[in-house]
C-alpha cells in the first residue's frame, strides 16, 4: 500500500481521511478511475468539475506529446508569446459572448479571479477612482483560494485565515428553496435579491465598488441555479452604478450547463469572463481572464500610460496548456459533446427529481450536467441535519466504497459528470447512489 502520510490534503475531512485514509488514484479510462488496489470508481465528479472529455481522451494524449517534443515550456512576459498562447487567445475571443478584446493567462480560476480584481484596482487607480476598491460577490459563492479570491468566496471556513481582508463585501444568496420567505414567490423571491443587492450598493456608496463577480450557478455553494430573473433584474442595477459585471464561469464555462458559457444560459451580458477548469480538460492547469471590449479599451489606455501592465505568472500561458486547451475546446464544440449534455440533461435532471421522494432528501437541483441533492432532517420545515453527523461525509464514503465518486458539500451531495457520459453510466451513477442513500438513511432512522 503507498504511504501516504507526507500529503497536506486540501478541503478533506481529516478525522474521516484518518479513519478509511485516502485513496491513490494511478489509472483512468473514460470517466472511470481506478486505485492502486485495482478497484474501479465512476467519477461522477468530472475529477473537479474539470475532466469533461475524459481521462484519457487519445487526441488530448497526443496533443501534449506533439507540444512537448515541439516547445516544451515558456513564459509569456516582455513581448514574449508561444504560438499556441497567440492561438488560444484568438480562439476565446471567437468564441466568447465579445467581438473583440484581450486575453490574459493565467494557472487556475483562484489566479484569474485575483488578476481580475488587480486589474480593476490598476483601472481605477489610472482613472483617477483610487476609492473604487470594493468587490462585491455573493454569500455561498466560490471564486477561489488565493488570498484575494478566498476573500471573494462567501464561505465560513475563510475566517479560520482572518478572511475576508476589508473592502470584500457579500450580497446575499438567491437561493429560492433555502431563503425565500414564507408564502414568497420565486419572482418576488428575485425582486428582493435584486433590491437588496441595491441597498447593499447604496450602503457601501457606488463611488468605492469596483466590480461585481457572480458564477452563472454557484458551483461550490453546492450547484445552486439563480432564482426566476435573478440576473435580468440585478444587471441593470449594476449598469445604474457602473459598476463592472464579471462572470465567474470557471465551472460553468466549456458546456456544463448546455451553453458553451453560463452566460448564455442565463442571459448574462458581462465585461470580463473568468475560465478554467474545462478549458483543458483538467490534462494541465490554465486559466484565463477574457476581457470585453470596452474594458480592453480602459485597460489598455491605463496600460501604455503606466508603460506597463505590472502581473504575470511565470507559466501563464504556458505551450502545452494552450495547445491541450485548443484541443479540448475542438472536442467539446466538433465532437458535439455540448449537444450531448443536453440531450442526458433531461434524463440526468429527472432521475436526480426522483431522489425528492425519499424522506430525507429536501431539494434536488441543478442544470445541464450539474446537480445537487440537498439532505433534511425535516422535509417541511427543511430543517438541516445536526452538523456532528456528517452527512455527506457519510454519503461519500458509502458511495466510495461501491464504486462511486460523488462530492459531500455540506448537507448536499454534488454530481457533475463528463460531457462523454452514456445514458447507460448515468443509470449506473444513480443506481448506486440509491443503494447508497438507502442504506445511509436506514442507518441514521
Amino acid at each position: 500500500m503507498t504511504n501516504t502520510s507526507h500529503i497536506l490534503h486540501g478541503f478533506t475531512d481529516l478525522k474521516n481521511l484518518d479513519t478509511h485514509g485516502a485513496i491513490v488514484l494511478n489509472k483512468a479510462e473514460g470517466i472511470y478511475v481506478y486505485d492502486d488496489k485495482g478497484k474501479k470508481y465512476l467519477d461522477a465528479n468530472s475529477g473537479l468539475w474539470n475532466s469533461v472529455v475524459g481521462f484519457d481522451h487519445p487526441k488530448m494524449i497526443e496533443a501534449a506529446k506533439i507540444q512537448y517534443e515541439k516547445f516544451s515550456g515558456y513564459h509569456s512576459f516582455f513581448g514574449r508569446i508561444s504560438e499556441p498562447a497567440v492561438l488560444l487567445a484568438d480562439k476565446l475571443i471567437e468564441i466568447s459572448p465579445f467581438n473583440d478584446g484581450k486575453v490574459f493567462f493565467t494557472n487556475s480560476g483562484s489566479e484569474a479571479n485575483d488578476t481580475c480584481v488587480k486589474l480593476l484596482w490598476f483601472l481605477n487607480r489610472r482613472k483617477g477612482f483610487k476609492k473604487r476598491t470594493k468587490i462585491i460577490t455573493r454569500i455561498n459563492s466560490y471564486h477561489g483560494v488565493t488570498v484575494v479570491s478566498s476573500s471573494m468566496t462567501g464561505k465560513p471556513y475563510n475566517s479560520e485565515f482572518g478572511l475576508p481582508l476589508d473592502g470584500f463585501v457579500h450580497a446575499p444568496c438567491p437561493h429560492y428553496w433555502k431563503n425565500s420567505n414564507e408564502n414568497e414567490s420565486e419572482e418576488d423571491f428575485s425582486k428582493r435579491m435584486a433590491y437588496e443587492l441595491e441597498e447593499l450598493i447604496k450602503k457601501e456608496n457606488p463611488d468605492t465598488i469596483a466590480g461585481f463577480f457572480a458564477e452563472p450557478v454557484m458551483g461550490a455553494g453546492g450547484v445552486i441555479p439563480p432564482s426566476q430573473n435573478y440576473f435580468e433584474l440585478i444587471q441593470p442595477i449594476l449598469k445604474k452604478y457602473n459598476i463592472p459585471f464579471i462572470a465567474d464561469e470557471v465551472i460553468c464555462g466549456f458546456g456544463r450547463t448546455g451553453n458553451l458559457w453560463g452566460s448564455e444560459t442565463y442571459n448574462i451580458n458581462p465585461d470580463i469572463i473568468i475560465a478554467s477548469k474545462c478549458i483543458t480538460s483538467g490534462f494541465f492547469p490554465l486559466g484565463a481572464v477574457i476581457i470585453g471590449e470596452r474594458m480592453t479599451e480602459e485597460l489598455m489606455k491605463a496600460s501604455y500610460e503606466a508603460e506597463e501592465f505590472p502581473h504575470g505568472f511565470t507559466a501563464g500561458g504556458h505551450p502545452v496548456a494552450c495547445a491541450l486547451a485548443l484541443q479540448a475546446i475542438d472536442i467539446i464544440i466538433n465532437e458535439k459533446l455540448i449537444e450531448n449534455v443536453r440531450s442526458l440533461e433531461p434524463l440526468f435532471m429527472g432521475g436526480l427529481k426522483a431522489f425528492e421522494d425519499m424522506e430525507f432528501i429536501g431539494e434536488a437541483r441543478g442544470i445541464g450536467l450539474m446537480g445537487a441533492l440537498e439532505m433534511v432532517q425535516d422535509k417541511k420545515t427543511k430543517q438541516p441535519f445536526d452538523s456532528s453527523l456528517n452527512m455527506g461525509e457519510q454519503v461519500a464514503n458509502k458511495a466510495i466504497e461501491k464504486g462511486l465518486i460523488c462530492r459531500p458539500l455540506g448537507p448536499s451531495i454534488v454530481l457533475c459528470p463528463p460531457f462523454i457520459t452514456t445514458p447507460e453510466e448515468i443509470d449506473t451513477m444513480y443506481s448506486i447512489l440509491k443503494e447508497t442513500l438507502k442504506e445511509v438513511f436506514n442507518n441514521i432512522r
